[in-house]
């Protein structure tokens, strides 16, 4: 690197949504200015526990993890993904009905993930049981949980699997308030970082994102190498849900959906209660 270079190292998942979002960063498809990022690829639970520690300058994170490092990092309003109208989802081997799952386990993704807030909201005393996200169906197939919380690319699939759905918690959210999309992740960046420097990464996120939705062949066909056997049908369909104008900049309607969804999890003691902080503004 010379002098003038920048290096930023990026906390995010090896998914086909976020490499779509990250593609024109990776690829040199956009002027960065002498910024130069470099890739830590971890799943969601791990980049929340690195965040506990502020180890990355630049992640992603659960939004009902964010207020565990909310003194440490801002929340940046490019970058996040919510479901609108769809979301994770709880299924089982057998058809159930939600109350049926009463004190029964249930696998989850991860503790702090916003898809187990979400589950907690709509029924609280189930037993969960930390799985990995892709070994949940078998979890389940196995008969160890009783259902099984799904998120990336099982909640396009699990019909293939023979699975049946007991609760969309996207269709849930939106119809719980009368809207809202259901907030899943974010990107963080740490408040320690130069205000200036902040103010460019905010900008060069959102341009990263705009140019692939605008470019939605060449980052598709990136994307697709971190499918985990997704078809090009499907994977277009799941980077569709999860990259759009509300990634591009959340804007009000995200930042409402975000208050809500953290305002409701810390009445119920599910998470931390406080002001969210975001990102500077890039305009």
């Amino acid at each position: 690197m010379t002098q003038s270079t920048i290096e930023i190292i990026v906390g995010h998942s090896p998914d086909a949504d976020d490499a779509f979002m990250f593609y024109p960063l990776t690829a040199g498809k956009i002027d960065t200015g002498g910024y130069v990022f470099r890739h830590a690829l971890h799943d969601i639970e791990t980049l929340n526990r690195k965040a506990l520690k502020a180890e990355l300058p630049l992640t992603a994170i659960s939004v009902a993890a964010f207020p565990d490092v909310a003194s440490r990092y801002a929340m940046m309003r490019a970058g996040g993904s919510f479901g609108d109208g769809y979301g994770p989802v709880l299924v089982s081997r057998m058809p159930l009905a939600l109350d049926a799952l009463r004190g029964k386990p249930v696998a989850v993704p991860g503790l702090k993930t916003s898809a187990f807030l979400a589950l907690r909201l709509a029924i609280n005393d189930i037993t969960p049981v930390v799985v990995p996200f892709d070994q949940i169906m078998d979890c389940v197939e196995r008969g160890d949980c009783a259902a099984g919380l799904l998120i990336h690319e099982g909640q396009l699939n699990y019909k293939e699997h023979g699975f049946h759905l007991i609760i969309d918690l996207g269709v849930w959210w939106k119809d719980r308030t009368g809207g809202l999309p259901l907030p899943l992740g974010v990107n963080a960046i740490r408040r320690d970082l130069d205000p200036a420097v902040s103010v460019d990464l905010c900008r060069l996120f959102s341009e990263s994102i705009a140019y692939s939705l605008s470019h939605r062949a060449d980052s598709l066909a990136y994307a697709q190498t971190f499918s985990r056997g997704m078809d090009h049908a499907l994977t277009d369909r799941f980077v569709g849900w999860y990259v759009n104008d509300l990634t591009v900049d959340m804007g009000a309607r995200g930042e409402t959906a975000i208050r809500r969804f953290l305002d409701e999890g810390a009445r119920a003691g599910h998470v931390r209660s406080g002001e969210v902080v975001f990102s500077p503004e890039i305009g």
